[in-house]
């Protein structure tokens, strides 16, 4: 069985961050410090969910190494072609790496604006994956 613990701590503290900021004033200084924990956490959580599908889709073929050569949409792929995922939740999680990926390139507010506005489909995806990585 994958090990989800460190996903689980991810996605409470996702969830935290997520009510957290809901409750403060845009501009305080509180909420800087909620959207800031709240991006950080949507990347681990995004990353962490990466990688436990990886080892999830790993007996599909040969050997490790095969699995270790994709990329994490490819993974994602993989797990639609599997039928671990339906294509509009694979479309959903691409939409999550492209945020993701724009993050090296704008750490601004407008980049966080867009995340937060991801959070709620990416919770509901998120808990189904885990549920999908935790099935035997």
């Amino acid at each position: 069985m994958i090990n989800t613990e460190y996903l689980e701590k991810c996605i409470a503290t996702l969830e935290r961050s997520y009510t957290c900021i809901k409750s403060v004033q845009e501009g305080t200084i509180d909420y800087e410090m909620y959207r800031n924990s709240l991006v950080k956490s949507f990347e681990m959580t995004l990353e962490q969910c990466g990688k436990l599908l990886r080892k999830k889709i790993t007996p599909y073929f040969a050997g490790k190494k095969a699995v270790d050569t994709l990329t994490f949409k490819d993974v994602f792929r993989e797990a639609h072609k599997h039928s671990l995922l339906n294509e509009d939740e694979v479309n959903r999680w691409f939409k999550y790496r492209d945020n993701r990926n724009n993050t090296a390139h704008d750490y601004g507010k407008a980049f966080a604006e867009e995340t937060l506005l991801l959070i709620d489909d990416f919770l509901k995806d998120v808990n189904h994956l885990k549920e999908v990585i935790e099935n035997e």
